[in-house]
């Protein structure tokens, strides 16, 4: 009897230009956003007008990455992850060439429709293009050159706003997308869209109702809800605290570092059976949370507890998150499962600073850390609480057990 032999690890040649599409899309997302309030000022002519510049990404990310998702099961992965990374490039020359306020709002809707595409089809592709077995080190590696974008596009776009003004980011953006797509064309292999079975709408509502989905992509929400408030409001509180720019940038940059340091350690831990899926979400859950609560402390100790603490949170977090949908999801509907987890974490991302704004607006910023550091910890906290009460004998988990928290 002859069996197949199991799937080995993608070659790194394959993987890099996925990375590269992770970093461009966290890279293209901040490093506009961080300066369009102070270096554009015939196009950003109030807060109002800045708001709704900053949501157009994100909304295109929110009504699109579904879809897109989808489509790359429909037709394949690669072919949506080009023409996304296309279609950035496209975007970001559209304002190159118009250098006008109406075409910077159609360049922003264009990324962010353009980054919903190419996003959701290269976290279809890291899944994959590694066995199960490797998935924890693919996402691993994947976030942390995100976090890296995330880290990079405000420093790195502020030098170069400064140097050439907006339209210089912009120029750089598009050479980066076209490069990437390029990249990606000569180095990811065609993988053929695999036979699905019919899915209806209901079938579709069961499978995104399923704890196996729900669990982890929540998970990922608080992640990101907690990320946002990290980036937007630690320095707030260190500008309460008398810390310069400088300090509370300093701040931030721990943050994104615990972040990207922790998650191919996170992903590597998950592969060699070292960490389970239901220990490290329910560990990085409460230390995004202690994190948050460090943050009600006065002074730089508490900034700077809470910056690490959330960091180092999140960073277990995605990557584990991302290995359960993958493992817990049938190959043919990978696409539709990233792009439904992505559209989690954008609402995250939005309701996060939305809860805590609105509750320090009530009440103090104190309080709004507070709100958001609960919500996150009341999850594993009952599922702790719940297992504590289970009866001794139960059988151990296993990895891709549905049960997450």
């Amino acid at each position: 009897m002859t069996t197949t032999p199991p799937r080995q690890a993608a070659p790194a040649a394959r993987m890099w230009p996925l990375y590269a599409a992770g970093f461009t899309t966290a890279f293209g997302a901040h490093g506009i956003a961080a300066n369009l309030g102070g270096h554009s000022d015939d196009a950003v002519t109030s807060l109002l007008v800045l708001g709704g510049l900053l949501a157009l990404y994100d909304g295109a990310e929110v009504l699109l990455k579904p879809v897109f998702g989808t489509l790359a099961d429909r037709i394949g992965a690669r072919p949506v992850l080009l023409g996304g990374l296309v279609a950035f490039a496209l975007a970001s020359a559209a304002y190159v060439v118009a250098d006008s306020p109406a075409w910077l709002w159609a360049a922003r809707l264009g990324q962010g429709a353009a980054a919903s595409a190419f996003s959701p089809s290269a976290s279809a592709l890291v899944a994959r293009l590694n066995p199960a077995a490797g998935h924890g080190r693919a996402f691993g590696s994947y976030g942390f050159y995100k976090s890296i974008g995330y880290t990079l596009g405000p420093l790195l776009g502020g030098v170069l706003v400064w140097a050439g003004g907006l339209r210089l980011l912009f120029i750089v953006l598009a050479v980066l997308g076209v490069a990437v797509a390029l990249w990606a064309a000569v180095a990811v292999p065609h993988l053929p869209p695999l036979p699905r079975q019919r899915q209806t709408v209901l079938d579709l509502a069961r499978r995104l109702a399923d704890p196996a989905f729900l669990r982890p992509t929540a998970a990922l929400a608080a992640a990101t809800a907690a990320l946002s408030v990290g980036v937007g409001f630690l320095p707030v509180s260190g500008a309460v605290a008398g810390l310069g720019t400088v300090a509370t940038g300093a701040a931030v940059s721990v943050l994104a570092a615990c972040a990207a340091v922790v998650q191919p350690k996170a992903g590597r831990a998950l592969d060699d059976g070292r960490l389970t899926l239901r220990t490290g979400l329910t560990a990085g859950l409460l230390t995004t949370a202690a994190g948050l609560a460090c943050a009600m402390l006065p002074g730089p100790a508490g900034i700077l507890l809470a910056a690490a603490l959330i960091g180092v949170g999140t960073g277990l977090i995605t990557p584990l998150g991302f290995a359960a949908l993958a493992a817990s999801t049938p190959t043919e509907r990978l696409g539709q499962t990233m792009g439904s987890a992505e559209l989690g974490r954008e609402l995250g991302d939005a309701g996060g600073p939305l809860l805590v704004a609105g509750v320090a607006a009530a009440a103090t910023l104190t309080y709004g850390y507070a709100a958001l550091a609960l919500l996150i910890a009341i999850g594993p906290a009952l599922a702790l609480a719940a297992r504590r009460r289970a009866t001794p004998g139960a059988v151990p988990e296993q990895r891709g057990e549905q049960e997450i928290f």
